[in-house]
């Protein structure tokens, strides 16, 4: 099975966060697709837990190194669609990428965005642990 799998998968495995043996548990077995903006995603997120104080200067290499040793195949995202998504839904564009990478590949979407996971909802997207 494929899966789409939004930032916040990646950075609570490499993080250690509590998620992370129930994402590991829920990915065996999977192939990992993500949009190809998911390095960048995952920069500007590291930057910002720093400016917020929730990571030191020394975790935020280590961190993103330990991103890139999770298996993850990157496609192309239409952005003229996925930005229909993000105004349609009044939501960040960036958002709307792994919206439109789960909806254009028919593929379930994993990820803890609460917004995410009811706009995934209304698209009529699966979502990881809502699968049947």
């Amino acid at each position: 099975m494929k899966i789409i799998a939004d930032t916040n998968i990646f950075l609570a495995v490499a993080l250690d966060e509590p998620e992370k043996k129930e994402i590991i548990q829920k990915t065996v077995n999977t192939s990992i697709l993500s949009p190809d903006i998911l390095p960048y995603e995952i920069g500007n997120a590291l930057s910002v837990m720093l400016k917020r104080h929730q990571i030191t200067q020394n975790e935020v290499v280590p961190v993103l190194d330990s991103t890139k040793n999770i298996p993850v195949r990157l496609v192309t995202v239409d952005i003229k669609q996925a930005l229909k998504i993000a105004i349609e839904f009044n939501i960040y564009a960036y958002d709307a990428y792994f919206l439109q990478c789960a909806k254009s590949t028919s593929n379930p979407l994993y990820t803890m965005d609460k917004r995410m996971r009811t706009v995934a909802r209304e698209l009529r997207i699966p979502l990881v642990g809502e699968l049947s």
